[in-house]
This record gives structure tokens, sequence and C-alpha cells, in this order.
């Protein structure tokens, strides 16, 4: 069964960024018929924050419009001494070896590499350190930092985007897996759950490409089964530029607060960087029907958060009544359908329907532009019931009365009754406003 996982970790709030690997690793999960693993590292104690894990769980719980949208939770932080058992695994297997250098002596040497136009690679000097230069090294005080041994060797793999990818590690550097004070980087804890969880599949972006050489000769260390890779292009800016500071770090939980509806910006991620048209969607499970890695390209994704914005509007222009009324209610709005239908075709976000519900409940300040014709208007004004028929009535009675016609008659009666050059139809909006409110409108000049 196909198991990805989205690792999160949980020192600040979710971003575009991490929400767009979550959006590729579910579609996936759901199109294949798998599940979810929601791993949270959460290994840096002096960064990680309860109050952002639970932010974690509800954004996800937001963009993916479900009460779970994940089949487990692990907790890396609770899995240390699994992950010790490995590294003691890699250790008497000969994979693991000890380091003795310090942080100012490994810069040095990669400073005087690159002086002599060398690669900045480490040069495996802790191999050749007898038992008796260790117990020297320590008893001067020196605790190892442990870096794992590659295979000098060419890593290869097909990538379910980027095609076959081969990385020679001859020309890496041996990683650090264990820091001095005995801490594990990110590494090795990653794979160790990779194989306690089976995980099946790693999607991820492609600034991870050249880790994986390592992390498959990890598993393969560990006579574990590798899993697939998948790593898609990173977000740009709109006119592929990097993406700036405000943009890259723009976090789920400020797109929610401004009005971002959970279904465009999921379709948004799902399409930006693939051969299909960045369009709406009905439903998640519509999105992951058509999900496919063969669509996704090899340049960057780009992020432009207008495109986003005009997602956003067409979502909202489709919603029937339905769909909002808690909302609008919560929102303290006009409730009935007619209102939704008057005002949906000029939102934006949802929030922007309060300020068009001041067109009905007021106040307006109403601009008095052709007095002849709102006199006109105001003596013509038919008695109740209103409908959409009544607009269409009452303007061709007050042309015929007055002889203006097009923009001259229309624009001042809009004028008049809203205040505003723009906004929604008032063949529906005139209902609403009602003739006590509209008479007095029209007369407010």
């Amino acid at each position: 069964m196909t198991l990805v996982r989205f690792a999160p970790s949980p020192t600040g709030l979710l971003h575009v960024g991490n929400a767009r690997t979550a959006v590729v690793n579910w579609l996936f999960a759901i199109k294949t018929g798998g599940k979810t693993l929601l791993r949270i590292d959460d290994t840096d104690f002096e960064r990680s924050k309860l109050e952002f894990e639970q932010a974690i769980y509800q954004d996800l719980q937001w963009l993916f419009q479900s009460g779970q949208p994940w089949s487990a939770v692990a907790h890396q932080s609770s899995r240390m001494q699994n992950h010790q058992n490995y590294a003691n695994h890699l250790k008497a297997d000969g994979y693991l070896y000890p380091c003795y250098e310090t942080a100012d002596e490994l810069d040095r040497r990669r400073k005087r590499q690159i002086a002599m136009k060398r690669p900045p690679v480490y040069d495996r000097a802790a191999l050749a350190l007898s038992a008796e230069d260790r117990a020297r090294l320590e008893g001067e005080g020196r605790t190892p930092h442990w870096r794992f041994k590659l295979s000098q060797t060419k890593v290869c793999w097909r990538d379910l985007i980027r095609g076959e990818v081969e990385i020679d590690t001859a020309h890496l550097s041996d990683p650090v897996l264990i820091r001095e004070d005995g801490r594990f980087l990110y590494t090795l804890p990653s794979v160790a759950d990779d194989v306690d969880f089976a995980v099946s599949h790693i999607v991820r972006g492609e600034d991870h490409v050249t880790n994986t050489a390592a992390q498959i000769e990890i598993f393969e260390a560990l006579e574990a089964a590798v899993p697939a890779f998948a790593h898609f292009p990173l977000l740009v800016g709109s006119g592929g530029e990097a993406l700036s500071k405000r943009i890259g770090s723009l976090s789920l939980r400020e797109l929610r607060d401004g009005g971002i509806e959970p279904l465009a910006l999921a379709s948004y991620l799902a399409k930006t960087g693939t051969s299909d048209a960045i369009e709406l969607r009905a439903s998640l499970d519509d999105l992951a029907r058509e999900f496919d890695f063969g669509k996704i390209g090899r340049a960057p994704a780009h992020f432009d958060p207008k495109e986003l914005e005009g997602l956003n509007a067409r979502l909202l222009h489709g919603l029937p009544y339905e769909a909002v009324a808690p909302r609008l209610a919560a929102l303290g709005l006009p409730d009935g359908a007619a209102f939704w239908d008057a005002v949906k075709p000029n939102l934006t976000r949802l929030s922007d329907a309060r300020d068009l519900a001041l067109l009905v409940t007021g106040p307006v300040a109403p601009v008095i532009e052709d007095a002849g014709v709102i006199a006109s208007a105001a003596a013509l004004l038919p008695p109740e019931p209103w409908d959409e028929n009544t607009w269409n009535a009452w303007t061709k009675a007050v042309g015929a009365a007055t002889g203006a016609k097009g923009r001259s008659l229309f624009h001042p009666l809009r004028m008049a009754l809203t205040g505003r050059e723009h906004g929604p139809e008032l063949k529906k909006l005139l209902p609403l406003i009602g003739r006590a409110e509209a008479l007095a409108r029209l007369k407010a000049g």
C-alpha cells in the first residue's frame, strides 16, 4: 500500500511551500488508495512549540476540509531510542565513524580547499586516526561528531518526476549524522522513521535531491527497502524571481484570515507548475483523480497572489447560498439567498460581503448627478412588492419620461441609490433595499 509522509517542524506556522508539499503528498495518496503519515519533526527542542504543533493540525484540517486528513501522527521526539538503535547498528557495521575536528578547523580547511580551487569536500582525515589517536583527542576534551561513510560511487534512482537521476557520492562530504553533543541531525531520524513506518514514497522539493543519494545509502546500510522518490520544483514568484521573504513565509493562517478559501488554495497549489490549466475543481477528490506526477514540469512553479485571489473569487461566485449561510450569519450579514445571489458576483473574499451589505442596510451617501432624472425616478418609483423585474420596468418608465438612456440613465440611478460607481446588479439589489429606503435616497439631494 502507498504510504507517504508529510513532516513539518513545529517551529513556526505552515507556509505556502509547506502547503504545496502537503497537497502533492495527499493527492498522490488518495489517487493510489494509500495513506498519509503526519510526522511531527520536533527534535529541535529549543524552537519546537506546542502552539505551532496545534496550528499545524488546525491549518491542515482547514486546507483539506477534513477533521483528520492524515492516517496517523508520529512525533520524532518520542522515537529517539529507535534512532539511537539505528545509530548503534551503523556504528557496529562500520558505516558511522567518529570525527574530532572543531567547527573552526573544518571552516579553515574548507577555505583552503576553495582557495586551491578544489571542491570543499570533507577529506576523511578521521578515518586515518588510530585507537590511540582517538583516545588522545578525547583525553584533550574533544567529543566526536559522527559521519556516515558514503560509498564514493554513483547512486542512481528513477525519480517519479525528474526521471533517471545519478549522484556521484565521491563528490559529496560524508554527512554528519550525530553532533558532538549526541543530538541527531535531520537525516538519520528521518530515514529511521521511514524504515519503521514502511513509507513507500518520499515526495518533496527538489532542494533535497542531493540529500537523497546519501539517504539511499543509509537505507541500504540498514538493509531496509528504499522508498520511491519524487522531487518537484520549488515555488518562485510570478515573474520567475525567487520568492520574496514576505511571500515565501506567507502562512496558511494568514491566507485563511485573509479570506482565501481552502479549495481555492488547494486547487492552485495542485495545478501550478503542472501541464494542467490553473482552474478550480469542485472537490479535493476531483483534484486527486486528475493528479499525475507526469504532469509536473521541471520548471519552477509560480506563486502569484493575484492569480490565487482570482481563483478565490471564481470559487465564491459559484457557491450556492446553502454552502455559505452559516458563515454569512457569523459575519452578521443579511439573511437569505437573495442577498447572496446579489453580492457574490462582486466578491473576491467572503468578507467583502460586509462592505456590500452596507448598500442594503446603509448608511449610504447618495450622489445626485442629474437632478431631473432622479426627480422623475422618485416620482415613478413603483409600489411594492418588488422582484428582479422591477428594475427593468422602472428604468424604462424613467427613460421614457426623461429621454435619458444608456449611461446617462443608469449611472445617475446607481450613484443615487448606492453612492458608488460600481457594485452588484441593481435589478437584484433594488428589492433588497426596499421602496422606502430607495425613495429616501432618491430624495436625499
